[in-house]
């Protein structure tokens, strides 16, 4: 299996995977660390990417990095939600 290959099924796999944790809605942390794994799904994809040279799948993962960053923020750094006024 080459380099490539391999960074295309990680992100496949890890993207499945996190994508089940944060759906499932379990507790903060589990969905918290859902967006970590996703921050690594990005990662791949954006090396792939610049293997691969497409340039669409790149700009895609950088944007949804940030989002799962945010993610991560809001749901392991952040100590509580914010309620929302009534």
């Amino acid at each position: 299996m080459t380099f490539p290959e391999i960074l295309e099924w990680y992100a496949t796999i890890s993207g499945i995977v996190a994508a089940l944790m944060i759906a499932a809605d379990l507790n903060r942390k589990v969905t918290g660390w859902g967006f970590v794994l996703f921050c690594t799904m990005n990662g791949a994809w954006i090396w792939f990417a610049l293997i691969d040279e497409t340039g669409g799948l790149m700009t895609q993962n950088i944007v949804l990095f940030f989002i799962n960053v945010l993610g991560i923020y809001r749901y392991l750094i952040r100590s509580k939600p914010v309620e929302a006024p009534l």
